[in-house]
C-alpha cells in the first residue's frame, strides 16, 4: 500500500519518502497504517509518499529516504506517535514547529513564574 501527495507519476530527488516495513504474519498492519496516516496528517504536504511494505520475522522499521530512523529491535519497541514525528521533522524540517508535540515555550514559563 502506498499513499502519495504527488499526482504526477515524476519523481525528483528531493521527494521525502517515508517507508514502514512491518511484520504482516504479527498482525502488524494496522498500528503501521495509523502510524502513517498520523505522519502524512502532521506533515500534510511536506512527505510525498507513505509506503506500507510487508514483511516476516518480526520486522517493524521506519525507513525516512533510504535512513533507518527506527527499528523495533533496536529501539526496544514500537515507536510512539509523537516520538516518530519528531525524528521525521529533526532530520527534515528542524526549525518546523509541531505545536503540542513540542511542550511548553519559555514564554509559558514566564507566564507561571511572573516574569
Amino acid at each position: 500500500m502506498t499513499i502519495s501527495n504527488d499526482v504526477s507519476s515524476n519523481s525528483s530527488d528531493s521527494t521525502n519518502k517515508v517507508i514502514i516495513h512491518y511484520c504482516n504474519q504479527c498482525r502488524w498492519m494496522l498500528r503501521s497504517a495509523w502510524l502513517a496516516q498520523e505522519l502524512l496528517s502532521t506533515f500534510d504536504g511536506d512527505l510525498h509518499e507513505v509506503t506500507l511494505k510487508p514483511g516476516t520475522g518480526g520486522v517493524f522499521e521506519v525507513w525516512l529516504n533510504s535512513e533507518l530512523i527506527w527499528e523495533r529491535k533496536r529501539d526496544n519497541g514500537f515507536p510512539e506517535a509523537k516520538e516518530l514525528k519528531v525524528r521525521v521533522r529533526d532530520l527534515l524540517w528542524p526549525d518546523k514547529p509541531l505545536g503540542h508535540i513540542d511542550g511548553h515555550t519559555k514564554a509559558d514559563d514566564s507566564k507561571k513564574t511572573g516574569g
